[in-house]
């Protein structure tokens, strides 16, 4: 059993978007892998999305989380349901041939009942393209339709002070396993109850970042900054 499957058992996991080139944060790169058992999934950005051409730096981490037994999740863009299907799907292909992403992480997607039907079309494509583990960002609590197209749903991204803030849940949450549920907390302070607050709020996975800016996610997680 790889260190991914004995612990994803645990209350609470991390998936890790690392927007940092390996060749600019190595160590970031390193310690994400040698944290491989705490780790939900990371997320793969080469360029907001897979780029224009491979990069054999991100092949390289990507292969090693992989044999780590960490999915990977290639990151594409939706612009909100705006971006068309084809391009979507380009990109799905690219982060499966060019670094062998095993899932994807399908960011700004809508909230709206009115675009299921296009991202159930856009969930079929990514399974197709061997997307094993498939993630909605809609930073919100999205219709409840869209619970049945992905393994797991963003439903909070944004800063410390909104989060701590935030309200509780939508009723419909209550009919869905925790799992199924994602915080991204950027702009946290330390010692900030960001991971008790996703555990009360029924999101077994979340990534708080001391990130700010326009960039927040090229910091890792405070839980795995504690362990470097």
């Amino acid at each position: 059993m790889s260190p991914y499957e004995t612990h994803k058992k645990k209350d609470l996991m991390l998936l890790v978007p690392l927007y940092e080139h390996p060749a600019d944060r190595p160590e970031a790169w390193e310690l994400l892998i040698a944290s491989a058992g705490r780790l939900h999934s990371v997320v793969l950005n080469p360029d907001s999305g897979p780029g224009a051409a491979p990069d054999e730096r991100f092949a390289a981490v990507a292969g090693r989380l992989r044999a780590a037994g960490v999915p990977v999740l290639g990151y594409t863009d939706t612009d909100y349901g705006r971006r068309p299907h084809a391009a979507v799907v380009q990109d799905l292909l690219r982060h499966r041939d060019w670094y062998q992403a095993d899932g994807a992480f399908l960011d700004q997607a809508s909230a709206d009942p009115e675009l299921l039907p296009h991202y159930g079309r856009l969930a079929v494509a990514a399974r197709a393209a061997g997307a094993r583990t498939l993630v909605l960002n809609h930073g919100v609590h999205p219709h409840p339709g869209y619970a049945a197209l992905a393994d797991l749903l963003v439903t909070f991204e944004g800063p410390w002070d909104a989060y701590r803030d935030a309200g509780a849940a939508p009723r419909w949450t209550a009919d869905h396993p925790a799992q199924l549920f994602c915080h991204l907390v950027y702009a946290v302070p330390p010692g900030a109850p960001a991971a008790r607050l996703a555990l009360e709020r029924r999101a077994a996975v979340h990534c708080a970042v001391p990130g700010t800016g326009a960039h927040p996610w090229g910091t890792l997680p405070y839980a795995l900054e504690a362990t470097a």
